[in-house]
């Protein structure tokens, strides 16, 4: 008999479950796909520095004190070449696929709160919030013609609780004043920080009694869809 574990097992799919070692090589996997001459530059980047260090200790005298120095140093900048095209190869990734910009709004740090997809239409037009020091954010993913007056009621909706809260409002996308995915991030964090973090948490605490405002998509209702029963009075 096969006794069953109480644990579901790791996903080996699932880049948390892995080691650090195994996540490396799944990401240098994709960056390999993206484009083939970004490892070869972050070897030769790595083989660089440790050389340029080296040969410095050569001319100055110190040249075994400076050989591990240069092989961290050469360490060092490969890692952070590494990491710069990692993170274009996820912005690629993402480019142009559905919820991209609420992906990129929750993997900000600094103490921001992001809520996905506080508000949309019919037409799949979506809008995400994002509160921080800046204040509140708000991101809207879709059609540039319809997400202004999107955009524009979800600020006043907002500022009826929030007056004097900077509320500050972005389109992703490749058009003219739009925000395209891969800035996103450096766009927020260049924001001014006009609040403290006990204001911000006042802030989400208002912010979140808001309810969403979503609109049914397009089509007729699916026949095994049930709208939610009444709760039945207590009997005393």
């Amino acid at each position: 008999m096969v006794k069953k574990s109480g644990a579901a097992a790791p996903n080996p799919a699932d880049p948390t479950s892995m080691g650090r070692i195994k996540q490396i090589r799944m990401i240098a996997g994709i960056i390999r796909k993206q484009n083939p001459r970004a490892l070869p530059l972050v070897a030769l980047a790595g083989v660089g520095v440790a050389a340029v260090v080296i040969v410095i200790g050569y001319f100055t005298g110190l040249i075994w004190g400076f050989i591990p120095i240069g092989i961290l140093a050469g360490g060092l900048g490969a890692m952070v070449l590494f990491g710069r095209f990692a993170t274009s190869a996820q912005y690629k990734a993402i480019e142009g696929q559905p919820a991209a910009a609420a992906a990129v709004l929750q993997s900000l740090r600094g103490g921001f709160t992001t809520t996905p997809a506080i508000a949309a239409n019919r037409n799949m037009d979506v809008v995400h919030r994002t509160v921080g020091k800046p204040g509140v954010i708000l991101v809207g993913e879709g059609s540039p013609t319809r997400l202004p007056s999107l955009l524009a009621a979800e600020k006043k909706r907002i500022s009826r609780i929030a007056s004097q809260v900077p509320i500050y409002d972005f389109q992703v996308g490749d058009g003219e004043g739009q925000v395209p995915i891969r800035e996103l991030n450096k766009k927020i964090m260049k924001l001014p920080r006009n609040m403290t973090g006990q204001a911000v948490a006042d802030l989400n605490y208002r912010l979140n009694a808001l309810p969403a405002q979503l609109q049914m998509p397009r089509g007729p209702m699916p026949r095994s869809a049930r709208l939610p029963k009444a709760p039945r009075p207590k009997m005393r």
